[in-house]
């Protein structure tokens, strides 16, 4: 199977990456920056969702009209 990118590393591979990033970010700031990182991928698929949830409604003709304001103005208040 040929991938776009080239193989996918294996294990000899990722202990080399996992090195690098222990070397570049330091063995105290790996908690802190999988904790931002997996905090960054739930807000992601959130909004994923939401955007998917809207798609759906505008499809389906289900929109939320209380937030539209009146364009055109009724018939007493053009009566002076």
């Amino acid at each position: 199977m040929v991938l776009l990118f080239g193989m996918i590393p294996g294990g000899p591979e990722m202990l080399v990456i996992l090195m690098i990033v222990v070397l570049l970010f330091g063995a105290n700031k790996l908690p802190q920056l999988a904790r931002s990182s997996g905090q960054a991928i739930g807000e992601f698929r959130k909004g994923r969702e939401e955007i998917e949830r809207d798609i759906q409604e505008a499809a389906s003709g289900e929109s939320d009209t209380s937030g539209v304001t009146q364009l055109e103005p009724s018939v007493e208040e053009t009566r002076v």
